[in-house]
């Protein structure tokens, strides 16, 4: 198992729009491309109150590479994505980590 763990450092103002996008329309989308999320948090104390981080759980890089890429093609996504920014930006930028479990690790 491989855990992607993504933070996202939303523009001034947006991150309300950005936990919208993702409650009602992400992760509906996600699930039809049997992406699996394993949680989501904002942060409380830390550098910025503006950041979204997730996890995401994969199989193996090919699982991930698959369905990343049919997530992002995705005509559903790209609209929905158009939609949301229309106002502007939602996101100033992502940083992305792939991370293997220890084998003392409580999740494999």
């Amino acid at each position: 198992m491989i855990y992607e763990l993504r933070i996202y450092h939303a523009m001034p103002g947006r991150l309300p729009a950005l936990l919208s996008r993702f409650q009602n329309h992400t992760l509906q989308i996600w699930e039809k491309h049997g992406i699996r999320q394993a949680g989501f948090w904002t942060t409380l104390i830390g550098e910025s109150e503006s950041n979204l981080t997730y996890l995401l759980a994969w199989n193996s890089m090919a699982d991930r590479q698959e369905r990343w890429s049919a997530f992002l093609a995705d005509p559903e996504w790209i609209a929905i994505k158009t939609e949301s920014e229309k106002d502007g930006q939602l996101v100033q930028n992502i940083r992305s980590e792939l991370l293997a479990p220890t084998a003392f690790s409580s999740v494999q």
